[in-house]
């Protein structure tokens, strides 16, 4: 399938970096742990049935879903108002989403649409805070939300406005990082696995015993790459080691995830960076932690010439890898709530969707899609088949969930020792 818009040009930015420190709030870590202290005395955030009533504010997770409460100060718009005229602002990375798609929305509704882009989270949450720009729409991770929601910088969904809803997966209809989904709506999912070139990396990585010891492997040394999102990469490492909880705050679990990354960088001096997309069908790279999407996307990258059938991508069959997604929120300081509503629910139109996904190289959460068919489809080729994600591997895979501060800290601790010696 030939690929709307042709090549992405991205950012060298990390789209997934998690909001896990104090940018939300614009505070610095130790006031922000009083704050989520503070929340624990009052009605802000809920699990369950989503009410108040003095409960914690909790980290949401599969075991612990929650329903986020809606507060008398910040009510979703009210059912049958007319579109504003726009213009409609969206926030998001660059090229993460097709321009043809934005485009017909245009058409349909008779208004400009303008796309900003942002270069990482910090940036982002802290020009959303300031209300400098009254952006209408967040494009951010799922473990974003408790402290946009806490914040109020996003806005409560009428779902009346968006019937398109319908069409995606039932897990995420009600998914439990944001029960009945008060304030987002799916965009994209993703696996995290290892993806590489068969001229450059003779193993054969998948029929490995354990293929993430490739990444460890000396004869590759110079080729390697993780990627540069901290949670991401030290989660692999926990996988690796044999660890299954992926968000653990066990020093006996950080330390063994420490070693692994101290073992990796002495056995193949990683790259750490979010190019893999391009290192690696340039021939930069020979193999590499890799998002499925960003694999996807590297058969566009490869030099002319260059057959696609080099590339390969390894996740595991029974889903227990990584698997996460991405969002839309509207936030509560755009200027065209209306219109925002109208806009995700263009984006869950089935082909629309689809139509996006030719150009992004992420696959939306659509019902209509069969995942067994993406190859026939033109969406994948036969060699990254292992790109496509698997509905039921949202019950059984690894989540990089929001942490608490102190846990987060010394993540972050492990993380930056490691990327100094990288």
């Amino acid at each position: 399938m030939e690929r709307a818009g042709g090549p992405l040009v991205r950012n060298q930015v990390d789209r997934r970096t998690l909001l896990r420190n104090a940018a939300l709030l614009g505070i610095s870590v130790p006031a922000l742990s009083a704050l989520l202290q503070a929340c624990a005395d009052s009605p802000t955030g809920s699990g369950g049935g989503g009410g108040g009533g003095g409960e914690a504010l909790k980290i949401a997770s599969p075991d612990n879903p929650v329903t986020w409460p809606i507060s008398d100060d910040n009510q979703p718009i009210a059912d049958g108002l007319q579109p504003e005229k726009g213009p409609l602002l969206l926030y998001n990375y660059a090229d993460y989403i097709g321009p043809q798609v934005v485009k017909s929305f245009e058409a349909r509704y008779g208004v400009d649409v303008k796309v900003s882009t942002f270069n990482d989270t910090d940036e982002a949450i802290t020009k959303i805070r300031t209300g400098a720009v009254p952006y209408d729409i967040y494009f951010p991770s799922y473990d974003q939300i408790a402290r946009l929601v806490t914040a109020k910088l996003v806005r409560p969904l009428n779902h009346s406005y968006i019937g398109n809803l319908g069409n995606v997966w039932p897990t995420f209809q009600s998914p439990w990082y944001d029960g009945e989904a008060h304030y987002s709506v799916p965009y994209s999912v993703y696996t995290t696995g290892v993806g590489w070139r068969t001229d450059l990396v003779p193993d054969d990585v998948a029929g490995l015993d354990n293929p993430y010891d490739a990444l460890w492997n000396p004869s590759y040394r110079g080729k390697v790459a993780v990627i540069d999102d901290w949670h991401t990469a030290m989660a692999m490492v926990a996988l690796r080691s044999g660890l299954t909880d992926v968000n653990s705050g066990e020093s006996a679990d950080l330390d063994k995830i420490q070693q692994g990354l101290t073992d990796l960088s002495n056995a193949v001096k990683p790259k750490v960076t979010v190019s893999m997309y391009n290192d690696l069908p340039s021939g930069q790279l020979g193999i590499s932690q890799m998002w499925s999407g960003d694999v996807v996307n590297a058969q566009y990258y490869l030099p002319k010439g260059t057959s696609v059938d080099i590339l390969r991508y390894w996740f595991p069959e029974d889903g227990k890898g990584l698997v996460d997604n991405d969002l839309m929120m509207i936030l509560s300081g755009g200027n065209n709530p209306v219109l925002a509503h109208l806009f995700l629910d263009h984006m869950l139109d089935e082909k629309n969707a689809l139509k996006n996904f030719g150009y992004i190289g992420y696959q939306p959460p659509q019902n209509a899609i069969d995942t067994d068919s993406l190859v026939a489809d033109g969406y994948l080729p036969e060699n990254l088949a292992t790109a496509a994600v698997k509905q039921e591997w949202f019950d059984v895979a690894y989540r990089l969930l929001e942490m608490p501060v102190d846990v987060d800290a010394e993540w972050h601790r492990v993380w930056q020792q490691f990327k100094a010696g990288a």
